[in-house]
């Protein structure tokens, strides 16, 4: 999924593509049912065909319902999706990014994250990233 992709999903979009990441596929009827304030159902249906005309879901046909699927996996999404915030907000520094990460939740990190946290970063040292 492109930088471009990731940045234009509107609130209303992110929160359709959760419930389906989350679901792995999902029927507009579903998508309602698992939304915290829906709108109405021709609402959902209108906002997945416009996140598919957008490129995030693909249907097949299921009897009289259509089935929406992501297209790419959420891992490679939210690595797109991080990739524009760490470009848009922190002038593409990834140390300017975990290092606001660590600002914000160094109280809350258990000793076995930052334990985890230390090992990747010495992995990366290794492999030369």
């Amino acid at each position: 999924m492109s930088q471009k992709k990731a940045a234009s999903l509107s609130r209303r979009e992110r929160e359709m593509m959760d419930i389906i990441y989350e679901a792995g596929r999902a029927t507009a009827a579903e998508v309602r049912d698992a939304m915290a304030s829906p709108p109405s159902y021709s609402a959902v249906r209108a906002t997945l065909r416009v996140l598919e005309e957008k490129g995030h879901l693909r249907h097949r046909q299921d009897g009289p319902r259509y089935v929406f699927s992501p297209t790419v996996p959420r891992d490679k999404a939210r690595q797109s999706a991080l990739k524009h915030v760490i470009q848009t907000f922190f002038d593409g520094s990834t140390h300017g990014a975990v290092a606001a990460l660590l600002d914000m939740h160094s109280s809350k990190l258990s000793k076995e994250e930052l334990e985890r946290l230390s090992a990747m970063i010495e992995e990366a040292k290794r492999e030369g990233r």
